[in-house]
């Protein structure tokens, strides 16, 4: 899909103020298969799912010319181009609106190298709130690959592109990947299989933030060393896909192990000696198997361990923090949209 950066738009004066809420995700398997080096010559997927934790981004028109951006900091400047917040300063390139606006962005959690798909939100996020100033309706799909243009083509970051996929789309969802495009399925699970499924799901944040730029750049240029790993992967992928429509989901613990142990190949610092000790000490205190979410070094480790176990891991566990989640059905949406 080609993009066309969109000329200065004027924007209403009056009171108006929007919030969108869009998910951070965990991802479950298939994570390096989404690489274009990788699906433009294999096909890759992704079985993945958003979660009850949100970046949250606020917009609305200003009196005078400025632009003001609310983020860790706050930046007012008169142009676009003096913006430093790199995500929303090529959102507003790409919708044309280039003065008179205030945006914010907050999140429910420490976002920067979480491995919770952040940036890839707030990008989302970001164009979702424009869009909606100016008064256009965006489809999920044109979301998330304006946002992976934003990432990959433009800030050239070495990232695939499910995160932006999930954001927009929300749920639990499983993406097939090729040079033709994206497909996207929703899982629907009976309501009794998703209750366990959410019981027996568990995040534990590693005490570790990283620039997940460093592993990615190496995983990129691995792929090719990579290929019959990233296969494997993509195979459990889809058994995982089957496993779970079936309501078998203690499979989901023994997949998790397996694809945790080969993801580990993809790149030298995934893993290292903290994050191993604190995934063994889990898995003796209970739990089936796990990953680092999203590129790995650190981050939240997911885990899926039965309910009967969790209070041993818990303890295992105890210098951690737990981050209590459930899936959550949405992507990015509307939640305020005031006019006077």
């Amino acid at each position: 899909m080609r993009f066309v950066y969109t000329e200065s738009v004027a924007l209403p004066r009056d009171h108006h103020m929007i919030i969108i809420q869009s998910p951070l995700r965990v991802s479950l398997f298939g994570g390096g298969t989404d690489f274009p080096a990788y699906f433009e010559h294999a096909g890759g997927c992704a079985l993945t799912t958003t979660i009850d934790k949100y970046i949250f981004v606020t917009i609305k028109p200003r009196f005078d010319d400025k632009l003001r951006v609310g983020w860790t900091r706050t930046e007012m400047v008169d142009s676009v181009d003096e913006i430093q917040h790199e995500l929303i300063r090529e959102a507003f390139r790409l919708t044309g609106i280039d003065k008179g606006v205030e945006i914010t962005t907050m999140g429910d959690i420490p976002t920067e190298g979480s491995g919770l798909g952040s940036s890839s939100t707030v990008t989302v996020g970001a164009l979702h709130a424009m869009y909606r100033l100016m008064g256009e309706t965006i489809t999920a799909e044109r979301l998330a690959c304006e946002a992976c243009y934003i990432e990959r083509d433009i800030l050239k970051k070495p990232i695939g592109i499910q995160d932006q996929y999930i954001a927009a789309y929300g749920g639990l969802r499983f993406f097939e990947f090729s040079r033709s495009g994206t497909v996207s399925r929703r899982i629907t699970l009976d309501r009794d299989t998703e209750r366990r499924l959410n019981a027996n799901l568990m995040l534990f944040y590693t005490g570790v933030t990283r620039k997940a730029d460093t592993i990615l750049q190496e995983q990129k240029a691995n792929v090719q060393a990579r290929m019959q790993v990233l296969g494997e992967l993509k195979s459990i992928a889809y058994t995982a896909c089957e496993e779970l429509e079936k309501g078998n989901i203690d499979a989901m613990g023994h997949l998790l192990h397996a694809s945790w142990l080969l993801k580990r190949q993809l790149a030298s610092k995934i893993s290292n000696p903290e994050i191993d000790e604190m995934y063994a000490a889990a898995r003796r205190a209970g739990a089936i198997g796990g990953k680092i979410s999203g590129a790995g070094g650190g981050g939240f480790m997911l885990l899926y361990c039965p309910v009967e176990r969790q209070e041993h891991v818990r303890r295992a566990l105890s210098a951690s923090q737990e981050l209590v989640f459930k899936m959550e059905p949405d992507g990015s949406k509307v939640i305020f949209n005031y006019r006077r």
